[in-house]
């Protein structure tokens, strides 16, 4: 009778030890896995995030490129008497503020560090109003 006991006690602590063994393997196993994917992540994100310094660079560019033709047109509109043509001028650097707005928008995010997808989301606005921007300057 007491040999059968200590044999259970063997067998049942023998079971215990290899069961926490399993459970600290598995829980470096999973620790690893989540590593991995905050590491993959975090790089994925710092591609996208340069890729978009790029573009707000590229619409920086264009707005500046765009505000210079508004301020070498403006003292031609200016000077005329059509009172038409200066509205249609105060409009368009309306738009251009706008662009503008949206530009620093982009820059904000990407500062704060949102997700891509906001970061798109505010790209594709901005090149909208640039766009509306030129295609105003284009029609003065």
């Amino acid at each position: 009778m007491k040999k059968s006991r200590l044999s259970l006690f063997k067998s049942t602590s023998m079971l215990i030890s290899v069961l926490g063994v399993l459970m600290i393997v598995s829980s470096m196993i999973v620790a690893a896995y989540i590593g991995f994917n905050v590491i993959s992540s975090e790089i994925s994100s710092e591609i996208s995030s340069g890729s978009q310094y790029e573009i707000l660079n590229s619409l920086k560019a264009n707005y500046t490129e765009l505000k210079a033709k508004f301020n070498s047109t403006k003292p031609t509109i200016f000077t005329g008497s059509n009172k038409t043509k200066e509205k249609q001028y105060i409009d368009a650097e309306l738009e251009l503020l706008r662009a503008d707005s949206a530009i620093s928008d982009v820059e904000s995010v990407l500062n704060s560090g949102k997700p891509s997808s906001d970061v798109d989301a505010r790209i594709k606005t901005a090149k909208e109003k640039l766009s509306i921007a030129s295609k105003a300057y284009n029609e003065l």
